[in-house]
């Protein structure tokens, strides 16, 4: 029988307390290190990342100068950040907290909420690795627990970690409150495709849509210019592959990744908003009309996710296997 031990990877944070440089199965190609030193060391931007005041956009009269930089963000940048966002300072402070004490713990610990079934068979929720489809996939430096938080009737709290004691109720509370600034943004992109429906985006995620919660662990790395970048109480939005679809290429869906740091570890947390599992993910049709046709092929939301994994991997995107062809 054929060694597949390689789709099995050590924990990066076991690693990384082993070695002095990283292995080579984490390095990127000698051009791609070149582009990215070029980008880390050299470049600056040309402007600074939009920032959007949350609560002046969403005020009742609105808000022209926010609602531009909004614009701006989605259609040149793909991303930006968020500010008075209504999200508790405190309560941030402490899920960070907790989910960096889980990290710490013992593996043995951590092993009982893995995402391997019968410590071979991977599945999307739980601690550990991202799937590894190929022996020359190039791995990220980084662990995570990924974990399904809506709905909440569907939660697998078996593997949501029992200790700290505080972790669960945390991660709930900051879920909640997530809710109504994800809502409200949603209702800003709207307003600025000039939908009629005011809630036509949050309508495409269905009923039954679902949010994951990511926490993501970055051991200090000893050599952080070798490795895939890794993409303060301030939020940063990235509006993803599924809204640049859904609005048809008006806004973007950039790659997102984080800089590894040499001395210390570090911690980040994304909330992702998905569409119900079998909903199909496609163009709005109020924006398509004879000079404005679909410019990507429909795709169910399951299908999605399973292929983003595999072109992941491959360090390709799915959203370009969905491009059609326009004359």
């Amino acid at each position: 029988m054929a060694d597949e031990s390689w789709r099995l990877p050590s924990t990066v944070q076991e690693l990384a307390a082993t070695v002095q440089e990283p292995p080579s199965r984490y390095l990127v190609p000698k051009q791609e290190q070149d582009r990215l030193s070029d980008q880390l060391t050299g470049a600056e931007l040309p402007e600074p990342v939009p920032t959007i005041d949350l609560r002046r956009l969403l005020a009742p009269d609105g808000d022209d100068e926010e609602a531009a930089k909004l614009r701006s963000a989605l259609q040149s940048w793909g991303f930006f950040l968020v500010t008075e966002h209504g999200i508790e300072a405190p309560l941030m402070d402490a899920l960070i907290a907790a989910s960096r004490e889980f990290f710490r713990k013992p593996l043995e610990e951590k092993q009982a909420y893995s995402n391997l079934i019968g410590g071979k068979q991977w599945q999307l929720e739980g601690y550990g690795n991202d799937p590894v489809k190929t022996q020359d996939q190039i791995l990220d430096w980084c662990d995570r627990l990924h974990l399904r938080v809506e709905p909440e009737d569907e939660r697998n709290l078996d593997r949501w970690p029992g200790h700290p004691e505080s972790f669960r109720g945390l991660l709930h509370e900051y879920t909640v409150s997530c809710k109504p600034v994800k809502d409200g943004i949603l209702r800003a992109m709207a307003r600025l495709l000039e939908l009629d429906d005011g809630d036509a985006i949050l309508n495409q995620f269905g009923d039954k849509g679902s949010t994951y919660a990511r926490f993501n662990y970055y051991p200090a790395c000893p050599r952080p210019e070798l490795v895939p970048p890794v993409s303060d109480r301030t939020l940063l939005v990235n509006v993803g592959v599924s809204l640049e679809i859904m609005s048809n290429g008006i806004f973007r869906g950039p790659v997102h990744r984080v800089v590894t740091n040499s001395e210390k570890e570090r911690m980040s947390l994304a909330m992702f908003y998905a569409t119900d599992l079998e909903k199909e993910i496609e163009p709005i049709v109020e924006l398509l009309d004879e000079e404005q046709p679909a410019r990507y092929k429909k795709i169910k939301c399951r299908d999605f996710v399973a292929a983003h994994y595999e072109y992941f991997s491959k360090r390709e995107r799915v959203i370009d296997r969905l491009r059609l062809l326009l004359q």
